[in-house]
């Protein structure tokens, strides 16, 4: 688990790699469980109506197949919503575009410049907006 407090004085590069830090979202975010059902698609947003605790499940990364503990509604999100193509649109705002970026992208970690490209925006906008003092949504620097 990350300290939230913690922060890098490093600045941010456009090669910089970023991820969601979902253990800062947690702690410094009250209503996070209210985003991620916002983002649930309407197939599941019936099945978590009544879910107001977090549900930890063992989640496979397709990738390294290492198993993380994840909240299932966190995992839902990334197993099947937001594979759906109105997830995310071009009509996105940026910091939720990104925020579903990483999400469709079982938050893999990316660079401005990857972001950039696969969301069709500036990357040096894309920089600025998340590598200031205030963070979005968890979007923080990766640090392995």
């Amino acid at each position: 688990m990350s300290d939230p407090t913690k922060f890098s004085l490093l600045k941010p590069t456009l090669q910089t790699p970023f991820h969601v830090d979902f253990d800062w979202w947690r702690s410094m975010d009250n209503n996070w469980r209210v985003a991620l059902h916002d983002m649930l698609c309407p197939q599941h947003q019936g099945a978590f109506a009544d879910s107001t605790e977090e549900q930890m499940i063992d989640w496979i990364d397709p990738e390294t197949a290492e198993v993380h503990s994840m909240d299932s509604m966190q995992a839902t999100i990334i197993g099947h919503c937001a594979r759906q193509p109105e997830f995310l649109t071009s009509q996105t705002m940026l910091v939720e575009a990104i925020f579903r970026l990483f999400l469709s992208s079982g938050n893999t970690p990316m660079s401005a410049e990857e972001l950039g490209r696969r969301l069709n925006r500036p990357a040096e906008l894309i920089l600025k907006t998340i590598s200031g003092p205030r963070i979005y949504k968890g979007l923080r620097p990766f640090n392995p």
